[in-house]
């Protein structure tokens, strides 16, 4: 693997949901952006196996996920088996949607969850329009 964050594959479906791969020497950063649904949580889960056999650790950043349904669980837990069966590690940060539906769907917390305090990978920064939204913004203080 390189030294050095590249984009390794973007894949985007009708707009519903859009999947984004980084990779560097620590593993593979996995960014879902938009609606997980029957129409394109295959697609997910495929994306993460052609991903897996290339990397050791995977992380899927779901923080942008405004919507996931049952076929995105169903997904999610596929994605836990091909990681398991790779012997590679994974995890998922959540977004609001994704925490709801694991409440529901998975109780025990058997899904390997992270947040951006514990994940390198993850950055502290989200993007929109090609520009980073800061949390803060400095303003100098005139003299």
């Amino acid at each position: 693997m390189e030294s050095v964050m590249s984009v390794a594959r973007s894949w985007q479906h009708s707009g519903a949901a859009q999947f984004t791969a980084r990779c560097d020497p620590s593993g593979t950063l996995i960014t879902v952006d938009g609606e997980l649904d029957a129409a394109n949580a295959d697609q997910l889960a495929a994306y993460v196996r052609h991903v897996v056999g290339r990397s050791p650790r995977v992380i899927l950043d779901l923080r942008g996920l405004k919507f996931i349904g049952t076929a995105g669980f169903s997904a999610l837990h596929r994605i836990n088996v091909v990681c398991s069966a790779a012997q590679a590690s994974w995890a998922m940060a959540s977004s609001p949607a994704v925490s709801r539906l694991l409440r529901i769907c998975d109780p025990d917390g058997t899904l390997p969850v992270t947040t951006p305090m514990a994940e390198p990978l993850l950055e502290p920064l989200r993007w929109e329009g090609g520009k980073p939204l800061s949390l803060l913004q400095l303003v100098a203080q005139p003299r």
